[in-house]
């Protein structure tokens, strides 16, 4: 439910977005209207990321982040509900002997950080007495009632109705503000509201990543500074991923201009191409060890297929008039190669180098798995284990800005060394 109200806002957000920005403010705005005259759908090279609709997307994101986390840096009305702090009470009754007595259960659900005892009552009449219990909030709670009952079950005594509602071990009753399921055993096992906010355990809000990160860069992770461990996973990636480009279009061109070399080398790159580079972590580390060596060879690997394909298929879709025309000028296969097949292919190597850097970055954090002691990946996976959510969320950030920032700058090279891509 909570992920179907989050994909709603999303769209909504999308939605309200698009209509506001292209139809009332870029019209309103707009002084040139030849532009409107010039047919571009279809044309790639004419579409350029919507400035506006960049920054609005990464608002977004961050907006639900901070509603869902409950963030103080939003208004109190833009959260979504929270799980319930405060008492909440339910009666359950007890039947032994043929005999039924109701008692009042009273549990104070508090706030993680602060630790709170559960209140005293009155025990009341009857064997069944009252009882009380604290539970942390968002938590859930077994709740002894026959521990000061004058029948206990070891008695005979059992529980067989909440609020009035009969149950059965296994079933649940509703309550204001939580829910009772009946354990088993018999035990009532209390679970408070828990809103649609998420714990900080699972999902900080975004302050506290950020005081996370300032206490990383003051006092660095497990010895080595921030900016040491993004150092070594930028170094680990571009050495696999250049070891991969510079074997992988090599082949990729023999494979697109040779019978043979496509016949002999085609099976082994479809046949490794949909292979994870995860699965290849335990033949690395045998062949190559735990060191730096088996880390750049498992991104190498990683990049090495994507490449060649890229390379394949942008020889493959060389206009073969370009190549006839370039034959009846007299040129030589050199030639041909020089100003017509790697002109026209480096569309296609660019964009297979741009997800092969992506697939390497992805692949960096189980790189980083075999004995790293430093890196990004390394810092996400110490951190998961004593569940540092915010370090983890905030290596992942970095990863993804980084990688980004990396992928702005091959299309600014493509956009430099390739200004025909689109063009025909």
């Amino acid at each position: 439910m909570t992920g179907l109200f989050v994909l709603a806002i999303y769209l909504g957000i999308f939605i309200a977005a698009y209509f506001i920005v292209t139809k009332v403010v870029q019209r309103a705005t707009m002084k040139d209207y030849t532009s409107l005259k010039t047919v571009t759908f279809g044309d790639e090279s004419a579409v350029r990321p919507n400035r506006w609709a960049g920054i609005i997307s990464i608002l977004t994101l961050f907006l639900i982040w901070g509603m869902f986390t409950g963030s103080s840096l939003l208004p109190k009305f833009l959260h979504a509900p929270g799980a319930y702090v405060g008492t909440l009470e339910f009666t359950y009754t007890a039947e032994a002997d043929g005999e039924r007595d109701d008692g009042t259960v009273t549990v104070v659900v508090f706030p993680r950080e602060t630790e709170t005892a559960a209140p005293d009552v009155e025990p009341g009449d009857g064997f069944a007495k009252n009882d009380s219990s604290a539970i942390a909030q968002w938590r859930t709670g077994l709740v002894r009632v026959d521990k000061n009952d004058e029948i206990t079950k070891k008695d005979g005594a059992k529980v067989v109705a909440i609020n009035g509602q009969a149950i059965l071990p296994g079933e649940t009753v509703q309550i204001e503000n939580g829910a009772v399921t009946l354990s088993d055993k018999g035990t009532p096992n209390v679970a408070p509201y828990r809103g649609w906010q998420m714990e900080p355990l699972y999902l900080p809000p975004p302050e506290q990543v950020w005081s996370r990160t300032l206490t990383v860069l003051s006092d660095g992770f497990r010895s080595f500074t921030l900016f040491e461990h993004l150092g070594y996973s930028l170094f680990r990636v571009v050495a696999g991923f250049l070891l991969g480009a510079l074997v992988g279009i090599p082949l990729g061109y023999a494979m697109g201009l040779s019978n043979w070399f496509r016949g002999w080398f085609d099976p082994i790159v479809e046949f490794m191409r949909p292979v994870p580079p995860l699965a290849l972590i335990p033949l690395v580390i045998i062949w190559f060890g735990i060191g730096e060596t088996g880390k750049i060879i498992l991104l190498f690997l990683a990049a090495l297929w994507i490449m060649a394909i890229a390379a394949r298929s942008g020889v493959s879709g060389v206009n073969i008039s370009k190549v006839h025309a370039a034959y009846s000028l007299g040129a030589s296969k050199w030639q041909i190669m020089r100003h017509v097949i790697m002109p026209n292919s480096l569309p296609e190597i660019f964009t297979g180098a741009r997800v092969a850097m992506g697939v390497c970055w992805g692949t960096v954090v189980a790189a980083e798995l075999v004995a790293a002691e430093q890196g990004a990946g390394m810092m996400i996976m110490v951190a998961s284990r004593f569940q540092n959510t915010d370090i983890v969320i905030l290596g992942i950030i970095l990863i993804g800005v980084i990688g980004f920032g990396i992928d702005m700058l091959m299309r600014w090279a493509e956009r430099l060394l390739v200004p025909w891509k689109g063009k025909g």
